[in-house]
């Protein structure tokens, strides 16, 4: 079941999140990051009048998905950077596909033009998921990120939406 992120969700989102900075390459982040923190930032998703969404199954949150903008200046108001994380016991099940419908359609509803999605160049599973969602591939910066003891690029895809009625 897909909802809105709660509070109360947050220690759960918080060990999947913890759990990719510390075994993948999808977060270029060191270190693992507080319940305080995680708090901060849901309430300024709140206040942004960004989406968070969950993935519950069977009282569990197996996963969850938000975007937010882009670069913060009005000239990007309209462009989303969205990011997307399942717990490691529920992958291969299309819940991030799953996820991404759905904050696709609340996109749509928001006038975003453009959702933005910065993956590492290594995770071909994340592209391949990316691109059956009709995201073009938009670039990539080479040695974007330093972790594990190597360089990383980053590459970046895009799916354009309707956008504003204006």
């Amino acid at each position: 079941m897909i909802r809105f992120m709660e509070e109360k969700d947050l220690p759960e989102v918080l060990a999947i999140y913890n759990d990719i900075i510390l075994t993948s390459k999808a977060v270029y982040r060191y270190e693992i990051q507080s319940l305080d923190e995680k708090k901060q930032w849901f309430h300024a998703q709140q206040a942004a009048g960004n989406p968070l969404l969950v993935f519950e199954e069977d009282g569990v949150v197996a996963g969850f998905a938000n975007y937010s903008q882009f670069r913060p200046y009005p000239g990007y108001k309209h462009t989303m950077e969205h990011s997307v994380y399942v717990h490691k016991g529920h992958y291969q099940k299309g819940i991030a596909s799953k996820l991404m419908h759905q904050l696709i359609a609340i996109a749509e509803k928001q006038g975003v033009k453009t959702l933005v999605a910065g993956i590492d160049g290594e995770n071909i599973a994340s592209i391949k998921a990316h691109e059956k969602l009709g995201f073009e591939y938009a670039g990539t910066i080479k040695n974007a990120g330093y972790k594990f003891g190597e360089w990383l690029d980053l590459v970046f895809y895009q799916l354009h939406l309707t956008g504003p009625k204006k």
